[in-house]
């Protein structure tokens, strides 16, 4: 099982490169990551965009693009319809979000002709590694889908149990998050944390466990079971690997405190589409977007292997 990042990066030496097709490749912090995943053995990438632009910033990064691909595409739009494609006709494993704007982006990954939509809710992935916690954190969904309903959520722990599973959770624990750990008819999201629990029962969500409504003492951290009664005696006594949020604001409130307020590791992919996507912030540091890759990277392999 992977605990770190590290030992992600370290599973994916055993595997064969995945090809990474970044729309409007000229961002700096972006070429960084894919240089150093390329060094780490994980990527090749073909870089689409402004190729005198990347060519000046990879100058800069001493990166040589003799190793690369690079697609001449100036217009953003464009490049991003030119990356996509690679991914939609199988000649890329991993589609990822340069220097263009999410509105764009997103676009391109809905196109009907060429992009990556497979009919099902798309849904947003972060895995953190948080120091004093034994195990990977996956928060879902933190970013995108504002209220997801309960197919929706059903369909967001099926994905977020996949890339669990890619980085060696057997049988994830799934917490559906509430503000309390008891179901109140008068609180929707506790009524529906205990539906999704009743589902995983009757083999409606499979390869995992699922455990809710929990609050989010119960769900990570094993002391606080020891004084609520009967919270010892439940499916998941605060060691939850998956933490499911009613909404996006409790999840990216969650998220943002995170990697403010504490010194963690984090990365995060977009699932719900024909392949693994990047869908990064500018404002992400390098290593947020290397651990993006790698992430997508492990997913890719078992999409390629037929396990998810």
């Amino acid at each position: 099982m992977s605990k770190s990042f590290d030992d992600i990066l370290a599973k994916l030496k055993t595997t064969g490169k995945k090809k990474l097709a970044v729309a409007y490749a000229q961002d700096e912090h972006v070429l960084e990551a894919v240089e150093l995943a390329h060094k780490k053995g994980i990527v090749d990438a073909v870089l689409v965009g402004d190729a005198d632009k990347i060519a000046e910033i990879a100058k800069t990064l001493n990166m040589n693009l003799d190793e690369y691909e690079v697609i001449d595409v100036k217009d953003m739009q464009e490049a991003a319809t030119c990356a996509v494609k690679l991914v939609h006709d199988g000649k890329a494993d991993i589609y990822m979000k340069g220097s263009l704007d999410s509105k764009t982006f997103l676009k391109s990954v809905l196109n009907k002709e060429v992009g990556l939509r497979t009919g099902q809710t798309l849904s947003h992935v972060c895995v953190f590694e948080i120091p004093g916690i034994d195990r990977l954190l996956f928060l879902t969904d933190v970013a995108f889908l504002p209220y997801p309903t309960l197919e929706d959520k059903k369909q967001i722990i099926e994905y977020t149990v996949n890339v669990a599973r890619a980085c060696g959770v057997e049988m994830p624990k799934v917490a559906p998050l509430a503000a309390v750990e008891v179901v109140n008819p008068k609180m929707p999201v506790t009524v529906e944390a205990d539906e999704l629990t009743k589902a995983c029962e009757a083999g409606e969500i499979k390869n995992c466990i699922v455990d809710g409504p929990l609050s989010m003492d119960l769900a990570i951290d094993p002391e606080a079971a020891k004084f609520k009664a009967g919270a010892e005696d439940r499916k998941i006594v605060g060691d939850a690997d998956i933490l499911l949020f009613p909404d996006i604001h409790a999840g990216n409130l969650t998220y943002k405190t995170i990697v403010r307020l504490a010194t963690v590791k984090n990365g995060n992919i977009l699932l719900g589409t024909k392949a693994p996507v990047i869908l990064t912030s500018r404002s992400d540091s390098v290593d947020v977007k290397l651990n993006s890759i790698a992430l997508a990277a492990v997913v890719a392999e078992d999409q390629k292997n037929g396990t998810i």
